[in-house]
C-alpha cells in the first residue's frame, strides 16, 4: 500500500496546489476555464500527437491484451450511458459519466505504478491501454457529446454538422495527424520533438491543477450528486477490472504478466479526461470532480489489495 501511495501522492499534491492558490486570490475566479483551455487546445493534443506519431503496429500489436482491456474499458462505457439514458440525463451528461466509469489515469498513474509492481515488461501493454483510453474511447466520448448537442434534427444535416465539429476539436485532430507519421516513414525534427515534450508534459500536471481550482469554488453537494458519485466509482473500480479479469483468464487465456497487467490498469482511479469534457463543453461538472477525487482515494486501497491477492 505504501508504493502505491508513493505513486497517487503527487496527484493529490497537484489538486492541493490548485485549491490553495485559488483560496489566496493568486488565481482569479476564471483561471479554471482559461487553463483547461490550454491543456484542451494545446497540452492534451501535443501529449495525443506525440504517443501515436512514436507508436509502431507491431509495438501495440497484442490483440488478446487489447481485447481484454478494451473490452472491458467499452463495456463498462456503455453500460454507464445505458445507466444514465434510462433517466432524465441529457446525451452529453451521458457520455461524461460514462468516461467517469471506463476512463482510467493510465497515463499519469499508470506507468509508475505497473512499473514499481510488474517491472518494464508491463510498459508495453501499458502503451497500449493508453491509447485506447485516449485516443479511442476519448474520441466516443467526444462524437457522442457533439451529436448530443445539435439541436439539428434532419439525419443528413446533423451528421454534417458533428462531422464539421469533430474536424475542428483538436482532440480528434491531434492523434490523426499524428498517425500520418509513422504510416508515411516520416521523423519528427529534433526541434520539434522537444517542443512536444514540453507542451505534452504539461497536460496531467495542468489538468490536475484545473481541478483543484474547481474544488476551490463555493459549491454544495447534494445527495443525489453524491449518490450518482458512489455509483461510478464502484463501476470503475469494481465493475471494469472484474471485466478484465473475467475476459483475461476465461476468454483470451492470456499470461499472468498480461492478465495482472490488465486488471491493474482498469482497476485505476477516473482520469481527468472526462472533467476536462465536462468544464469544455460547460456541463456540470461536479459530480465528475467528486468521482475523480473518490477514486483516487478508493484506489489506493482497492489496488494495493489486488496486488497483496496477486502476490
Amino acid at each position: 500500500m505504501f508504493a502505491t501511495l508513493m505513486i497517487v501522492l503527487p496527484v493529490f499534491a497537484l489538486i492541493l496546489a490548485g485549491y490553495v492558490v485559488r483560496r489566496i486570490g493568486v488565481l482569479g475566479p476564471h483561471a479554471t476555464a482559461e487553463l483547461n483551455r490550454f491543456v484542451v487546445y494545446l497540452a492534451l493534443p501535443a501529449l495525443l500527437f506525440d504517443i501515436i506519431a512514436h507508436t509502431r503496429w507491431t509495438d501495440i500489436w497484442q490483440p488478446g491484451f487489447i481485447g481484454a482491456f478494451g473490452i472491458s474499458t467499452f463495456a463498462t462505457f456503455a453500460i454507464t450511458l445505458a445507466i444514465r439514458l434510462r433517466g432524465p440525463y441529457h446525451l452529453a451528461d451521458a457520455a461524461i459519466d460514462g468516461l467517469n466509469a471506463g476512463y482510467g489515469n493510465t497515463g499519469f498513474i499508470g506507468f509508475p505504478l505497473v512499473l514499481v509492481a510488474l517491472g518494464r515488461d508491463a510498459l508495453a501493454p501499458t502503451a497500449v491501454a493508453t491509447i485506447i483510453n485516449v485516443c479511442v474511447l476519448f474520441a466516443i466520448a467526444i462524437v457522442i457529446i457533439e451529436a448530443g448537442l445539435q439541436t439539428e434534427k434532419r439525419p443528413g444535416r446533423l451528421v454534417a454538422k458533428v462531422a464539421r465539429s469533430l474536424v475542428r476539436n483538436p482532440l480528434l485532430v491531434a492523434p490523426v495527424l499524428g498517425a500520418l507519421v509513422p504510416a508515411g516513414g516520416l521523423t519528427i525534427p529534433d526541434p520539434a520533438e522537444t517542443f512536444l515534450k514540453l507542451l505534452g508534459g504539461a497536460a496531467a500536471p495542468c489538468a490536475l491543477v484545473t481541478l483543484g481550482l474547481f474544488f476551490a469554488r463555493p459549491q454544495e453537494t447534494s445527495e443525489r450528486q453524491a449518490g450518482s458519485a458512489a455509483l461510478l466509482v464502484g463501476l470503475k473500480l469494481v465493475l471494469q477490472p472484474v471485466l478484465a479479469w473475467a475476459l483475461a483468464t476465461f476468454v483470451f487465456g492470456l499470461s499472468p504478466l498480461l492478465t495482472h497487467t490488465a486488471v491493474l490498469l482498469a482497476a485505476l482511479p477516473t482520469g481527468t479526461g472526462s472533467f476536462m469534457l465536462a468544464e469544455f463543453y460547460r456541463r456540470e461538472a461536479q459530480v465528475t470532480s467528486l468521482v475523480i477525487l473518490a477514486s483516487t482515494v478508493v484506489s489506493v486501497v482497492t489496488v494495493s489489495g489486488y496486488l497483496a491477492w496477486a502476490g
